[in-house]
């Protein structure tokens, strides 16, 4: 086969895993779609049990009331069909893998995706409504807290994404630790620096205040370690392992006489 008719024959097989992983989206999206409304009231819970007696949620722009839900609905959708979206990237690009990458490329995947959600459901369930209770706190005597939909929205995602990525740590220390960028030692001699720029990063990429940023940098911490001991724990096994089908060397008779 020519270099041009393999070239052709890839972004084919491109087009075609692209346009099923739109049309899983499209899929997933229509049902989300009827719910919209009652999905952004469930994504904003956490905003609506913290405001003051009175206080409300508000919409600035004329097409954000509908707008604003229907990125909701999306999100969900992508969220719901990730695995079918891994799946077809999985597909195309495995057959250029060699088979130990692809023992190697399968669990990463699932553990990512995995812990992605993770992070998701630990800004849900604890970060935000600590988060929320607090500025509400915080907010003069006399001015009404009343967000607009939108900015909501992307402050919730933000958020989503800050945590999830947090929860990547364990999955991208393996990573280096697998590909040999990093040394497990290095890693513990250096952890004094990555707890100072968890916090640093937490205060950058949080809201202005203490609570989410300690709900950021404590757990970016805390995966740290955790990468370190799973990684310790995998690749020494993996030594071990290997040690333990190397045949003992015979004795070197020149060297006894």
């Amino acid at each position: 086969m020519t270099i041009e008719g393999s070239l052709l024959s890839h972004l084919i097989e491109l087009r075609t895993r692209l346009i099923r992983m739109l049309g899983g989206l499209m899929l997933g999206f229509i049902p989300c779609a009827f719910y919209a409304r009652e999905l952004y009231t469930i994504l904003a819970q956490p905003l609506l049990e913290k405001l003051p007696q009175g206080g409300q949620m508000i919409a600035t722009d004329v097409a954000t009331p509908f707008f604003v839900p229907m990125k909701v609905a999306m999100m969900l959708a992508f969220v719901i069909t990730l695995p079918h979206t891994l799946y077809q990237m999985w597909a195309f690009i495995a057959p250029g893998l060699y088979s130990h990458e692809k023992r190697l490329a399968l669990p990463l995947v699932f553990a990512s995706s995995l812990l992605f959600f993770f992070g998701m459901l630990f800004a849900y369930f604890a970060a935000l409504p600590l988060v929320f209770e607090f500025i509400t706190f915080f907010a003069p005597e006399g001015v009404a807290v009343m967000t607009d939909i939108n900015k909501y929205l992307t402050f919730v995602l933000s958020m989503f994404m800050a945590f999830g990525i947090t929860f990547e740590v364990p999955v991208i220390v393996m990573v280096l630790v697998k590909t040999g960028i990093i040394t497990i030692d290095k890693l513990k001699e250096i952890r004094p620096y990555v707890i100072v720029g968890s916090f640093v990063i937490a205060a950058i990429i949080t809201p202005p205040d203490v609570i989410s940023q300690f709900m950021l940098a404590v757990p970016l911490c805390l995966l740290y370690e955790v990468g370190i001991l799973i990684a310790a724990v995998t690749f020494k096994k993996v030594r071990n392992d290997g040690k333990s089908n190397i045949p003992p060397q015979p004795e070197n008779d020149n060297s006894k006489k």
